[in-house]
């Protein structure tokens, strides 16, 4: 008889030490169903509206019924979800606790001996899991899925861009400066080019031609009528050629200045592109920083909102879900209204870009302790 009951004790420590019980993961799975529930019927409503916009462009620009389904719309879905997910997780957060509290079950799971803190954990152990998921989506997977959404909005939606700009500078190295009077950007054609190369502060190198046409096949640029000095001190050599190939390790993008698409970029593309542009002195610098910064720090708001809408919602109350809904969706289109807010104040401001995003999850993290001293222990 003894033995039983030790048993029995030591089931029930053993019970309680376990990194995921029956609650944890009853918790966890109802949190992650309704996760993909909102999303996928909030994603169905959205393309249905996106696309009586658009149906009319898709006609008159003959857009193929597969390009719209598997280029477009299966591209805007991950894009779209990466774009609110927190927003969605929070409403499925709220909708969890509610019910829980609707039913009573977390009074009976505070009576039973269960401490507030340990049942919020299956809702932070989910919102990290959706955190981390996130942002490998954000730096890995979503900036291609971004290229085949935008080359298609490109041919089939939006006007192709043209780049009005002249005068271009570019500093492509430490000591390699490159300048064009005008360019095309549909035809990847630049006029009145010229690359100058320093040593020691003295020019040593300077090309001049008519035009650069590049060729993509080779990654290179053809030079038309162009003009090649080298200088050494006092001795010049000057050459003449109707025809040149010259390797700018440019891409005709990056004569686009100011009209980068930082969504098609993957963490490390971000990284170079944030140093290339230092180089060249860019004012894209700010927008990239911003955008870096956003990738990083957003995750934090799944943890943040969670811990703000199992707080919220585990009381009953005589509103029942529908009141804990509609507060939790109000406090989540605030913290959205004030991350678009930081945003800008980040973009246009001289505020460090981290500091400055951070300010909602900030504020958001202190009304979260706040709320978790209030909640019922």
């Amino acid at each position: 008889m003894p033995i039983c009951l030790t048993e029995k004790i030591n089931m029930k420590h053993n019970e309680r030490h376990k990194i995921l019980n029956i609650l944890d993961l009853y918790i966890m799975k109802k949190l992650l169903t309704t996760f993909f529930v909102a999303i996928g019927m909030i994603v169905l409503i959205v393309i249905m509206f996106d696309l009586s916009q658009k149906l009319d462009t898709f006609i008159e620009n003959k857009a193929p019924l597969n390009k719209i389904i598997f280029n477009y719309y299966l591209n805007y879905i991950p894009y779209f979800v990466n774009l609110f997910g927190y927003l969605f997780f929070f409403i499925a957060v709220v909708f969890v606790t509610s019910r829980l509290a609707v039913r009573s079950e977390i009074v009976a799971i505070l009576n039973g001996g269960i401490s507030f803190a340990r049942l919020l954990r299956p809702f932070i152990m989910t919102a990290f899991f959706v955190a981390v998921l996130g942002l490998l989506l954000t730096n890995l997977f979503l900036p291609q899925v971004n290229k085949n959404r935008l080359e298609f909005e490109k041919v089939y939606y939006r006007n192709p861009y043209r780049n009005n700009l002249m005068n271009i500078h570019i500093q492509k190295q430490k000591d390699k400066y490159v300048y064009v009077e005008r360019f095309d950007n549909l035809r990847n054609v630049g006029y009145r080019f010229t690359e100058e190369t320093f040593s020691n502060n003295t020019i040593t190198k300077k090309i001049y031609a008519d035009k650069i046409i590049y060729d993509s096949t080779t990654g290179c640029w053809d030079m038309q009528n162009c003009i090649i000095r080298t200088i050494n001190g006092k001795y010049e050599t000057m050459q003449r050629e109707d025809v040149q190939k010259i390797n700018l390790g440019l891409k005709p993008i990056e004569f686009n200045i100011g009209t980068v698409k930082v969504e098609e970029l993957t963490y490390k593309e971000l990284n170079d592109k944030i140093e290339k542009e230092k180089l060249k002195g860019s004012k894209l610098i700010r927008v990239l920083q911003v955008e870096k910064s956003q990738r990083l720090i957003n995750p934090v708001a799944y943890i943040v909102l969670t811990i703000i809408g199992v707080s919220l919602s585990c009381r009953k109350t005589r509103g029942g879900m529908g009141l804990n809904l509609a507060f939790g969706i109000a406090l989540a289109f605030t913290f959205i209204l004030i991350m678009k807010i930081t945003t800008v104040m980040a973009t246009e401001s001289d505020l460090y870009p981290a500091l400055s995003l951070g300010i909602p999850i900030i504020i958001f993290f202190f009304v979260s302790l706040y709320l978790l001293k209030k909640a019922p222990k």
